[in-house]
């Protein structure tokens, strides 16, 4: 059901195909975020044209609106949003995560009230697996506990502990193996020995997929490369190894390097709705005077619609005029551009030139502009 071809490595850098349930996806690959069944502002035409065919949507908002049992009654995530490819769903933990003060962990699970209403709800291991059975994505999520990366580490033992029991619970709850591939969450914060036993675990109760979660939580960058480097390669070679919620270019190539087959994030289309875009030499905020009366495309050096037919001084006017297709376009684009940087990726890696291509790309490009 779940297969991953690894065709060439070069350093810990893997190129490989991620295939399930029949669909094919080439790695290492950036998956799209489409929180409440899609991505912000673009139809799934559009998506299918600036992402390799595998999206993420979001246990928890979905649960809460329309409700799993809708999506279910739809036919599933696939139909309820006509999207014939692929779909990974998170399992709800950190969505709990960021409710803060709003909630409370227990062993059963997690008590917290809904961020609109106020209704009081519980979200256990079996409770995060029900749902996304019924939201019948190709790739689930274990209900993990995310804490704040800076927690005490007696707190982070605790917590990995906890997470484990929960994993070994939501896998029992599990009823469609046959069709839905459940990924493990790694968790431990900065803390090396927890990491390590928090994989060890994971692989002791056996998952199809692992996954490296608790990052891009607060942290600097030289605390999340670290953890990142420190427990990549520990994880298994024959099993897709993903890296959560991360997704910045220059943090894509780090994840890369480190050996991560699979990435999601917000961020480029959340930049995007404030008017800023990535460009070869970094990002840009197109709503600055600077771009009334500019010509150029966003990135001269992009081939996507956008950068072939619309200007930067146009789409400046879009966002002063506050119009939706502004934040259509530099979606667009910000997808796009990350659809090609990772093409470019699995291009250097099959030319055993990864760590020239990252070191070129770095050089040229700031994460401010």
């Amino acid at each position: 059901m779940l297969n991953l071809t690894i065709k060439k490595t070069d350093g810990s850098a893997r190129l490989g195909v991620l295939e399930v349930n029949q669909k094919r996806v080439p790695t290492p690959v950036f998956m799209p975020v489409g929180t409440q069944a899609t991505v912000k502002t673009l139809d799934m035409t559009e998506v299918e044209k600036v992402s390799e065919g595998l999206i993420l949507s979001n246990t928890y908002h979905l649960w809460l609106q329309p409700g799993d049992e809708i999506v279910k009654l739809n036919g599933g995530l696939h139909s309820f949003m006509n999207w014939p490819h692929m779909v990974l769903t998170d399992s709800g933990g950190y969505q709990v995560f960021s409710l803060q003060n709003a909630r409370k962990i227990y062993e059963e699970g997690v008590h917290f009230k809904h961020h609109k209403s106020g209704e009081k709800l519980v979200l256990t291991p079996e409770k995060s697996i029900q749902i996304q059975n019924n939201l019948g994505a190709d790739i689930i999520m274990s209900f993990d506990e995310c804490p704040p990366f800076d927690s005490s580490y007696d707190y982070h033992h605790q917590s990995v502990l906890r997470t484990l029991r929960w994993a070994e619970r939501g896998k029992k709850a599990h009823l469609r193996k046959e069709d839905q591939a459940l990924f493990g969450i790694i968790q431990g914060g900065p803390h090396f020995d927890l990491r390590k036993r928090s994989l060890e675990g994971l692989i002791e109760i056996g998952f199809e997929g692992y996954a490296i979660g608790g990052l891009s939580v607060g942290e600097s960058k030289t605390e999340m490369y670290k953890a990142l480097h420190e427990v990549t390669p520990l994880m298994p070679k024959e099993k897709p190894r993903y890296l959560m919620g991360v997704g910045t270019p220059e943090d894509l190539l780090e994840g890369v390097e480190a050996g991560i087959d699979m990435f999601d994030c917000v961020n480029p289309t959340r930049i995007a709705r404030h008017g800023v875009a990535y460009t070869k030499y970094g990002t840009i905020t197109i709503k600055n005077k600077s771009f009334e009366a500019d010509l150029n495309p966003i990135d001269d050096t992009c081939s996507c619609h956008v950068c072939k037919h619309y200007t930067r001084s146009y789409i400046r006017h879009l966002f002063k005029a506050s119009e939706t297709l502004g934040l259509r376009l530099v979606s667009y684009h910000n997808l796009h551009f990350l659809k090609s940087l990772m093409s470019d990726i699995r291009k250097a890696i099959s030319e055993g030139q990864f760590k020239a291509f990252k070191e070129e790309f770095l050089n040229s490009y700031q994460t401010i502009k």
